[in-house]
């Protein structure tokens, strides 16, 4: 219109200035970017309008110069104020999606809070979904607790195994209820150590207990005691109730382990004989060598005798019938042993 305008006048002859020109043309640019921005975001700046969101067409435009998807933020905002919690400002929400969070679900989760009455601000809505946590399904779990079985079947353990005091192993199976503790979502422990301290608190129980029987007779004892510890302190969950699904009997540990015991201590009785039985064998070996050495000496002493007959002989101090006596004495010696070996039924051995 203004371009046809200044045409119209041009062809009429009027004499238009410079700066008017220069004005005309400025205008007709605002008017034509305008209506651009106009007819890209007039969706939105309806919907904008209809709702009091706030959104004005030309933020959605700067909106869309920061790299920020404006139906993003026109959706939260159109959803926060008819959820009546109109006091979240749009630049909030700009600089949570900027950093990389999901607007949607913080809106979402901050509207369920509101509705279940759980206080749930925006700036610790956004922290919880920066550090990667899911806001939303934090609020339901608190509105809705969910159920963790313990232990958990995807570590390809079924039951928990624990030993009493009478050596009978018990197998249990526990379901934890639980629901977040939004005040600790952010740097709490999850759903593993919840899962390990019920396994640890469910061992420990059943193994000060003096007899399997009372475990079985009483399984609600190991929910009351394992309940009692604080087992969620330091966990973004709170425990409402540990409930024990199952409970079985095992093999018989204390049997299993006095057999083994028994097998160990006769095998180190065995190496014990055998040890004594080594050291009997060396020492007849050390018997037999210092006979045959004893042995040896009197041949030895006996093979003497003959050469100092010799020499008394020869120096006179043995004479020929002193000789001939000692032979007779010595026949008659081998006699008596021989008649003494016939007359108890072997024979004696000979003199060497």
């Amino acid at each position: 219109m203004i371009f046809s305008q200044l045409t119209m006048g041009l062809l009429a002859g009027e004499d238009l200035g410079p700066f008017k020109i220069v004005g005309m043309v400025i205008l007709g640019i605002v008017l034509f970017i305008f209506l651009f921005v106009f007819l890209r975001y007039a969706h939105l700046y309806v919907r904008s309008i209809l709702t009091k969101a706030g959104v004005g067409l030309f933020d959605m435009f700067a909106i869309s110069l920061r790299k920020v998807s404006p139906a993003v933020i026109v959706d939260a905002r159109v959803m926060l104020v008819q959820a009546r919690l109109d006091n979240i400002d749009r630049r909030d929400l700009e600089a949570h999606f900027l950093a990389g969070g999901n607007v949607q679900r913080v809106v979402f989760a901050l509207i369920a809070a509101n509705r279940a009455g759980i206080e749930l601000d925006f700036r610790t809505a956004a922290g919880i979904d920066l550090a990667g946590r899911d806001v939303l399904d934090a609020v339901r779990t608190y509105v809705t607790p969910k159920v963790i079985d313990c232990p958990n079947p995807s570590s390809g353990k079924t039951e928990v195994a624990a030993v009493a005091k009478d050596g009978i192993q018990v197998l249990a199976r526990a379901r934890v209820t639980v629901r977040t503790n939004i005040s600790r979502l952010v740097g709490g422990a999850g759903e593993e150590t919840i899962v390990a301290r019920v396994g640890e608190g469910i061992v420990s129980t059943i193994g000060s207990s003096d007899t399997h029987k009372k475990v079985l007779e009483n399984p609600d004892e190991i929910s009351r005691v394992v309940l009692g510890r604080g087992l969620d302190a330091g966990t973004a969950y709170e425990i409402v109730s540990i409930d024990i699904a199952d409970v079985d009997i095992g093999s018989n540990i204390g049997a299993r382990l006095q057999a083994d015991q028994a097998e160990a201590d006769k095998r180190v009785a065995q190496a014990n004989a055998e040890k004594r039985r080594a050291m009997a064998v060396a020492e007849e070996q050390e018997f037999t060598a210092t006979v045959m050495e004893n042995r040896a000496k009197v041949v030895l002493a006996e093979a003497e005798v003959p050469q100092a007959m010799a020499a008394a002989l020869r120096s006179g101090n043995l004479g020929v019938m002193d000789l001939y006596r000692l032979k007779n004495i010595q026949s008659d010696t081998e006699m008596r042993t021989g008649i003494a070996g016939d007359s108890s039924g072997g024979s004696a051995p000979k003199p060497e």
